[in-house]
């Protein structure tokens, strides 16, 4: 793993440990990723030994080489893409992996690729009109594929999600008969996949869904032999503390066991963030304040993406030598660019004493923080080092357990 420990002396830390405390204590310049590995194998322990199924990681959440070895490494076999990019990201770090392309769209020579050059052989639609491409693409001299595993998209609601996927992609239910139809005739494994959207807070978007799941192979009367739940595996943030996960992997094995399918089908999962949101967080430092508005050196156009366009509220805390004892109160900030956009209104409660020179980090940005990243105004240094405490809060195993309510101020 690329890291910079000789960089900011780390070396000098006790017992080569590094924690947020430990490099705030090294005063960077520059915004600092700490990245736990421990944290992402844990996860992915958790979803290959609980998860009812195979669990396939959606690269999009976090495409970091080094991720996808730790998840690997911890039994995470198969691997969910949306590009040709991540097909050959996925094919050079992990050569043994399973590749299956998901994007519902996909260029008719990025197919082609990725099946002749990268053996991908499962792939996602919700049109005739992708059907056709794929089995174009995946011809040899006019002679279709016959190795092919197909998966149509159905639309389910994302009314139970916090952002939602049910907009863009998925066919009807009324067009999925003839889909499924054509499909089977197509595909040597045939699946049935959707999306709930993204951080579902409750089991129910699943049971839902695959209500849908039912009624389409009810009605096509064809044999399925893949279902896919897909994403929307939650992780915590402030104001979003989910159910046990357990919860979700039993609704979801009900429901695939009610499902008119034969004995050997498989069921598969799609978790992005809820596999690598607990890998890293960013520690920041406070350039300036204005009131409740804290200026820091990253945002926006940094890990905070969501923070700023979406409203996602992150767990944050205040890294000080000395104790503080001033009430807790609600900030928002800006982020280093020039750009009014730059701006992450929270709520993020921190120490109301809080000023300029102070280090905060700022938790669970291994979902789609790291993997949002720009060089907008020369800002987004991307500084990272192995920290081997526990991330600021977790769903998983014994530090779920073990975890007390997390305070917002860590003295040095």
């Amino acid at each position: 793993m690329h890291t910079h420990h000789i960089a900011l002396g780390l070396a000098s830390l006790p017992n080569g440990t590094a924690s947020g405390a430990g490099i705030a204590k090294l005063r960077p310049v520059q915004p600092v990723t700490l990245i736990r590995p421990h944290a992402a194998r844990r996860a992915a322990r958790f979803f290959v030994e609980r998860f009812p199924g195979r669990s396939l990681y959606a690269v999009k959440a976090n495409p970091s080489p080094d991720l996808l070895r730790i998840l690997w490494d911890a039994g995470v076999t198969h691997y969910d893409v949306a590009s040709i990019a991540e097909v050959k990201l996925v094919a050079e770090t992990l050569p043994e992996a399973v590749i299956c392309f998901m994007h519902p769209v996909k260029a008719e020579e990025a197919i082609a690729e990725s099946y002749f050059s990268h053996n991908v052989r499962t792939f996602s639609l919700d049109s005739e009109e992708e059907l056709e491409k794929i089995v174009r693409a995946t011809a040899t001299e006019g002679v279709p594929a016959t190795d092919l595993n197909l998966l149509v998209r159905i639309r389910v609601s994302s009314d139970h999600s916090k952002l939602s996927l049910a907009a863009k992609f998925g066919a009807e239910p009324n067009e999925m008969k003839a889909l499924l139809m054509a499909a089977r005739q197509a595909s040597d494994a045939l699946g049935i996949c959707f999306h709930v959207g993204s951080q579902a807070m409750t089991p129910t978007a699943y049971r839902e869904a695959m209500e849908r799941v039912r009624a389409a192979i009810v009605e096509a009367a064809v044999t399925v032999d893949i279902v896919d739940v897909g994403g929307g595996f939650p992780s915590s943030y402030p104001g979003m503390e989910p159910p046990p996960l357990e919860t979700y992997f039993d609704t979801i094995h009900r429901a695939f066991e009610d499902l008119p399918v034969s004995y050997s089908s498989e069921l598969w999962c799609e978790p992005g963030r809820a596999l690598c949101a607990e890998y890293a967080s960013v520690l920041v430092r406070v350039e300036k304040r204005r009131g409740d508005t804290l200026y820091i050196n990253d945002g926006a156009y940094g890990a905070l993406f969501d923070a700023a366009h979406v409203g996602w509220r992150f767990p944050v805390q205040l890294l000080r030598s000395e104790p503080s004892n001033a009430r807790p109160m609600a900030f928002s900030f800006y982020g280093p660019t020039c750009d009014d956009l730059d701006h992450m209104a929270g709520p993020f409660m921190l120490p109301a004493d809080v000023q300029a020179g102070d280090y905060l980090e700022i938790g669970m940005l291994g979902a789609y923080g790291c993997a949002m990243r720009t060089q907008f105004n020369g800002f987004g240094a991307d500084l990272k080092v192995i920290a081997e405490d526990e991330p600021m809060t977790t769903l998983y195993g014994e530090a779920e357990a073990e975890r007390a309510i997390p305070s917002n101020v860590v003295q040095l």
